[in-house]
């Protein structure tokens, strides 16, 4: 089975796929931060590398889920290739950090990976308000992250609701990561836990 978690920068995703990966005995599928050879240099210069950054988890998320479909395991994935596509990508291109002609050859690539996978299982998302999202980057002290804008992160939210609304592709269950304090709270944890067993084995 593909389980995959949904959520902006500084949600909480890593933590919980690491934790639920734990409990259930999944095999945890994390995003490719430590070896992203243009993520420092995105974060310096946006409008430069936008594209070869988008192409780059893109390409990441492509061969993460091929390798998920073979596994005999279940898989839990921190970030899904359709975040990138409906979210981060038009994101920059609103924003006038990816050119149209890259934004639409982006566009056109994903299309083309789309007809060749399938989607999540079980999609978690982790809703998650501008100042959680603050707090949990401040926390993680990530240098590169420490120059991302507070009206970067609420259009990046803006978006991530806009897609949760339409999102049909399989299961779905929303968590408001505000709410929950899964690294130092058990009963939290449990709570989503049970959540999730509901979803995956369920009668309704």
């Amino acid at each position: 089975m593909h389980i995959a978690i949904a959520g902006n920068i500084g949600s909480g995703k890593t933590t919980l796929a690491g934790l639920l990966a734990k409990h259930f005995g999944w095999l945890p599928h994390y995003e490719d931060v430590e070896d992203n050879p243009y993520l420092n240099d995105f974060y310096e210069d946006m409008q430069r590398w936008s594209f070869n950054l988008q192409i780059y988890f893109l390409n990441s998320r492509f061969r993460q889920i091929i390798e998920i479909r073979k596994s005999e395991k279940t898989v839990i994935q921190d970030r899904t290739i359709y975040e990138d596509a409906y979210i981060f990508a038009p994101n920059l291109h609103a924003m006038g950090l990816m050119s149209t002609r890259d934004y639409e050859n982006y566009i056109s690539l994903f299309k083309l990976m789309c007809t060749f996978i399938q989607p999540p299982d079980l999609l978690l998302y982790l809703r998650a308000s501008v100042p959680t999202l603050v707090n949990q980057i401040q926390k993680r002290g990530r240098e590169y992250e420490s120059s991302i804008s507070i009206n970067y992160l609420k259009r990046l939210n803006e978006r991530y609701e806009a897609w949760i609304e339409t999102y049909d592709l399989g299961k779905l269950l929303i968590i408001e990561a505000d709410h929950y304090d899964f690294p130092n709270n058990p009963d939290h944890l449990s709570e989503v836990i049970d959540k999730i067993n509901a979803e995956l084995h369920g009668l309704f």
